[in-house]
């Protein structure tokens, strides 16, 4: 292994891409890598999420996708590779080594596989304390109590509360998180993620134990978000029916390596894949 650990080889005739998404990528990975001890979760993974594009990340449970997700969110610092976020008409911005908080800030937000709500307080104000990354009064202001804080404050509210009327949960904005039905838990926690403000959503394996309706509505959740807030998603899901439906792209991971990509019709007929994930009959 060349170069140094945190920058990949430029080979000759290699585009400054290595996923092959070339400038309509917002977010990159090249060469991830992910070492825990001896124990190799990611082996030199390169990806790219097209522009306002849904992409789907699938593999066999233990394959790295979560750490994937980790890695990128600063979670995991990696063992070596680069991440990059290339918003539209701004500067590329290195991923990593930043610190989960301000890798939100910088416009990535993320789902869990196991829901992450804060159960004992209100919808609102779960959707609250993801606002809460792009509010500016400091300490100073919160001890202060200032004008400004106040407006920023009451804006804050709007549009937390905005964002639940347009998913549909106006109705429970006073209900404790806790006492929501699961699949409306699951929408919550999206919805939280999108009061950051992201320019890439990640959702981790969101039909986790929703039913056949909930994952039809999930469906039509995802679709909408990606035509309304203009957004890039990027899925891990073990449910082929909801990634083939709603996915442009699709990468497939075994043992931490990359083993296909494409597009979702060429997935399903890879035989790679099949062997790998899908099953063979």
């Amino acid at each position: 292994m060349t170069g140094s650990p945190d920058t990949p080889d430029v080979r000759a005739g290699a585009s400054a891409d290595a996923s092959g998404e070339g400038t309509d990528s917002i977010l990159e990975t090249r060469e991830l890598s992910m070492v825990f001890g001896g124990l190799v979760a990611l082996n030199r993974v390169d990806l790219g999420v097209g522009r306002g594009t849904i992409t789907a990340l699938i593999g066999p449970n233990g394959s790295g996708k979560t750490t994937f997700f980790n890695c990128i969110t600063g979670i995991y610092k990696p063992t070596r590779g680069l991440v990059t976020l290339r918003p539209e008409g701004s500067p590329a911005v290195p991923l990593k080594g930043l610190a989960p908080d301000r890798i939100t800030h910088e416009g990535l937000a993320r789902t869990f596989q196991n829901i992450r709500l804060f159960n004992n307080l209100t919808v609102l104000e779960n959707v609250l304390i993801g606002r809460h990354t792009r509010m500016r009064a400091g300490l100073w202001g919160a001890l202060t109590r200032n004008k400004r804080t106040r407006r920023e404050e009451r804006e804050a509210i709007d549009h937390s509360f905005g964002l639940l009327v347009s998913y549909g949960l106006d109705h429970m904005a006073n209900e404790l998180a806790k006492n929501l039905p699961y699949g409306d838990q699951r929408r919550l926690e999206i919805v939280r993620a999108l009061a950051t403000e992201p320019r890439v959503l990640l959702l981790d394996e969101p039909a986790a134990g929703l039913n056949i309706g909930e994952t039809a509505l999930l469906r039509e959740l995802i679709l909408s978000i990606r035509e309304t807030e203009k957004l890039s998603i990027l899925l891990i899901e073990h449910d082929m029916s909801l990634v083939m439906s709603v996915s442009q792209k699709i990468y497939v991971i075994d043992y931490g390596t990359l083993i296909a990509q494409g597009r979702p019709e060429d997935i399903r007929k890879d035989p790679k894949v099949i062997k790998a994930y899908l099953g063979e009959e």
